[in-house]
């Protein structure tokens, strides 16, 4: 009987010692905030040089969102503020002038905001950031 419980022992502070560790009993401890934002999966934008499409950046956005917007119903909203990153780049080019594997950063989040905020309404979008970009493969130069 006593042999069982000095097995027991061990395991019983192993269980026990991830709780401790956690500081979860701590009294007067903040719950970590939740980041204010909406990460876009990744979106390939076209590279379109002399009306040939010669590339695809992958392009990863955040929207920033003000202090006292509701989170949840924002992320729900991702594949609509992705759609309309994608429609928009069909429609106009992004190409950073002279490097046909990156896009033009600050004039893509400056039209991603307008439309984010088309979405949300205004006050909610704080700012929109090119978190990364990622060209797809070397861009072929046009042919004439």
């Amino acid at each position: 009987m006593l042999r069982r419980a000095f097995l027991a022992v061990p395991f019983l502070l192993a269980a026990g010692s991830p709780a401790l560790a956690s500081g979860a009993g701590g009294k007067g401890e903040k719950k970590a905030d939740v980041g204010q934002y909406v990460d876009l999966q990744p979106v390939a934008i076209p590279i379109v040089l002399e009306g040939q499409l010669v590339n695809y950046v992958f392009v990863y956005v955040r929207l920033n969102l003000g202090a006292n917007s509701d989170i949840s119903r924002w992320r729900q909203n991702e594949p609509v503020f992705r759609d309309r990153l994608v429609r928009m780049a069909h429609r106009q080019s992004f190409v950073l002038a002279g490097d046909p594997q990156k896009v033009d950063a600050p004039k893509l989040s400056a039209a991603m905001q307008r439309e984010a905020v088309s979405i949300t309404g205004p006050g909610v979008i704080k700012s929109v950031a090119i978190t990364s970009q990622t060209s797809r493969g070397r861009a072929q130069p046009v042919r004439r």
